[in-house]
């Protein structure tokens, strides 16, 4: 190691990560999108040869648009160890380098522009982190950052090393998390609460909310050595978070003088996508100061129009109803679903878009043509999907109506 690389490892290293107070509704964009798009494209050219491989890439990066799963939850959908889990990842994001690297893919033009290889190691991990913290992808930080450069050109030794700084801001972050609790004063707390209970929906009737659940539902890997940890006074115990959006809302919750307690991954929620069975597990559900309850997930604002989040926070809502709770998704921003359905999209941008579906899928290459044509930036198609119930499906981009024929 060069004496310029050790100095620029304890700067990463040394900077506390994302504030508290961050809105990320500044990063949501189509140039983001797109790098995300590529990767599920790549991944799918290896699904094309070996389906198990893409799989579990594709849950460990989180192509789809959930979040990245542990190695642990990865090896319990497919009965393997973390290591084995860990080992064919590795490969098959070798074999999905060199077969883009053999196909002249595009995506190496579009990787190289957004991470160039002459770029400061610095100026690279701070673009990667923004990313990580808009994406809600901290699990996988290490692994989507090395592929990310890898396809932009940079050399494996290269891609490593910057990788391994943008987990160094991260376990940095973390490991500062609990001093920086005391700069999130009991009124900013309570004053932001406030704003995001305002997105609230509540059931339209019920004879009171059901208890709190005392302990969390998650166990196949709520110790996974990737997640952070800090202890909250208001539980009077260590509580595990997944990445620094999630650290975000368990900081602010306990800060407030609005929550009387809380409880993390308080439910395991059934839904149904194309057939198959899914769970998964709502971040925090919160007692407020009146009695109320809360169920809360966190989904990035670039993330809520998928169809698979969107059938999920259906399943959501439907749980926390069915308990006499409110339901809120927490977007990482003062914009939350209730402002998307509201947002004004040009006419003209609405009609050319629902052209296009009524002549079938639509896919990236048409959007892009459709960007190029008219006004459409990447809020405006999350509040045209939300409010026509249209369907959005990501790695590969597929947009289609709300009755596909």
């Amino acid at each position: 190691m060069t004496a310029s690389e050790a100095d620029g490892r304890d700067r990463v290293a040394d900077d506390a990560g994302p504030d508290v107070l961050d809105d990320i509704a500044g990063d949501v964009s189509f140039d983001l999108e797109e790098i995300n798009e590529l990767l599920g494209e790549l991944i799918e050219m290896r699904g094309d040869r070996q389906r198990r491989d893409a799989e579990i890439v594709g849950f460990r990066l989180g192509v789809s648009g959930e979040a990245p799963e542990t190695l642990a939850r990865i090896g319990a959908r497919f009965d393997l160890s973390r290591d084995r889990v860990r080992q064919l990842h590795t490969r098959a994001v070798a074999q999905i380098l060199r077969e883009a690297q053999s196909s002249d893919h595009r995506a190496a033009a579009v990787f190289a522009a957004r991470y160039p290889v002459g770029a400061r190691d610095q100026q690279l991990v701070r673009a990667l982190l923004v990313e990580t913290y808009a994406t809600d992808t901290d699990l996988a930080a290490n692994e989507l950052a090395y592929l990310k450069l890898r396809m932009a050109g940079h050399a494996g030794a290269d891609a490593k090393r910057v990788a391994g700084y943008v987990m160094q801001r991260i376990m940095a972050w973390q490991k500062k998390t609990n001093r920086r609790l005391a700069k999130l004063h009991e009124p900013l707390a309570t004053s932001e609460l406030d704003s995001w209970l305002g997105q609230v929906d509540w059931p339209a009737s019920a004879p009171g909310p059901a208890p709190l659940p005392l302990t969390s539902v998650r166990t196949v890997d709520g110790d996974d050595e990737g997640r952070g940890r800090f202890y909250l006074d208001k539980v009077g115990r260590d509580v595990g978070f997944d990445s620094g959006l999630e650290a975000r809302l368990l900081q602010t919750v306990n800060a407030s003088d609005l929550v009387e307690t809380f409880q993390e991954q308080p439910s395991a929620v059934g839904f149904e996508i194309d057939s198959a069975e899914r769970i998964y597990y709502p971040t925090i559900a919160t007692q407020l100061a009146d009695g109320r309850v809360v169920l809360i997930d966190v989904e990035p604002l670039g993330h809520i129009g998928f169809h698979i989040n969107r059938m999920k926070s259906a399943a959501g809502r439907a749980h926390a109803h069915a308990n006499g709770w409110g339901w809120l998704v927490w977007t990482g921003s003062t914009i939350g679903i209730p402002d998307l359905l509201r947002r004004n999209v040009a006419t003209q941008t609405d009609s050319r878009l629902g052209e296009l579906l009524e002549r079938g899928p639509v896919h990236w290459s048409a959007l892009r043509q459709l960007r190029a044509e008219v006004e459409l930036d990447l809020l405006d198609l999350i509040a045209l999907v939300l409010r026509n119930e249209w369907r959005w499906d990501r790695a590969p981009f597929r947009l289609t109506g709300p009755h596909p024929t």
